[in-house]
């Protein structure tokens, strides 16, 4: 792929959008994701759409009810329902049932390790299956906000309600917890596994680093921060949440401490997805007005992938090799970009 070269200056911005090859999904996206070529598009109620290179796609019909979760490692897609489900979809489309709760309690939350190990909840109920299907669970104090695997060993974080728990599902070591007080909801570690950060039911982020668990207060935001995704490299984490892609600061090992984050493509509307490239220095922006850009990080050059007007952007991705855009949106419309 060639590196990432806008036509013009951020004043002036250039336009893809005659090579973006779309598809009516018919209905609302909730979340995307590449298994190889595929684009895989979560929807919001029973089916996930498959699009693949040449823009052909099928359907395949996961729930009865709603989608109310999903995380992907790349070879597959894991998605929590409120039946109580968790299955496993791979890029032929085949399905695979993974779990059933016993009290049909809806699977809100899903995070997969890089060893192949699945945590669900359901609940106040965190699961975490090893990949020899050996299965344990953690009860923390309120309804689970979010999951998260660290990047090395076996350490899921539990976001709930004032703060986050720290649970090592392999040792009898009693599980640690971050305070601060708030709903926590969405949680991520660094790719260092320096910093942990978790978006909130205000508009705002908190985080901590965890060598001395030193708070990071990330505020500011005008509404709710519903997406994050880390630069490559992990040296920045851009967010949506505002009028421009807000990126903080976490090359530091103060991480965004006493620092002003970056701020890059604002538009007359809010920022709803951002998913930052896997190898460049370049992150796609969608917005709530329905526009697409794809912005260069180290000077704020953007480019126009899909115009303003349509639903909102609720999904983006990148594929692994990062050749490929995807997004998709909640007035049912999916695209794809290869560059």
């Amino acid at each position: 792929m060639d590196e990432f070269d806008p036509a013009g200056p951020a004043d002036s911005i250039a336009s893809v959008t005659d090579r973006v090859r779309s598809i009516d999904l018919g209905g609302p996206a909730s979340a995307a994701y590449f298994l190889g070529t595929t684009l895989v598009v979560v929807g919001a109620e029973e089916t996930v759409t498959l699009l693949d290179a040449a823009g052909e796609s099928s359907r395949v019909e996961v729930s009865s009810g709603a989608i109310l979760s999903a995380a992907s490692d790349g070879k597959r897609v894991v998605i929590g329902a409120d039946d109580g489900k968790l299955s496993a979809l791979d890029a032929c489309g085949k399905l695979q049932a993974l779990a059933n709760d016993p009290k049909r309690r809806w699977i809100d939350n899903v995070a997969l390790h890089p060893d192949g190990a699945i945590a669900w909840s359901a609940g106040k109920f965190a699961f975490v299956r090893s990949p020899k299907g050996e299965e344990k669970f953690f009860e923390v104090p309120s309804t689970v906000g979010g999951l998260a695997f660290a990047p090395k060993g076996m350490r899921l974080a539990i976001a709930h309600y004032n703060g986050v728990t720290l649970w090592f599902p392999n040792m009898a070591a009693n599980a640690e917890m971050l305070e601060w007080a708030g709903s926590h909801l969405g949680v991520v570690f660094s790719p260092d596994n320096k910093f942990l950060v978790t978006t909130m039911h205000e508009p705002a982020m908190h985080g901590w680093r965890l060598a001395d668990q030193q708070h990071m207060r990330m505020s500011g935001y005008p509404g709710r921060v519903r997406s994050i995704s880390w630069t490559a490299g992990g040296k920045g984490l851009a967010t949506s949440g505002a009028d421009s892609v807000i990126i903080w600061p976490f090359a530091a090992k103060d991480g965004p401490m006493g620092k002003q984050p970056a701020m890059l493509a604002p538009l007359q509307a809010r920022v709803s997805a951002v998913a930052c490239h896997p190898k460049q220095d370049l992150l796609a922006a969608g917005y709530s007005d329905g526009t697409v850009l794809m912005v260069r990080i180290t000077d704020g050059a953007e480019i126009l992938v899909r115009r303003n007007g349509k639903g909102a952007v609720t999904a983006l991705a990148w594929s692994g090799n990062g050749a490929t855009l995807g997004f998709a949106a909640d007035d049912g419309e999916a695209g794809l970009l290869t560059l």
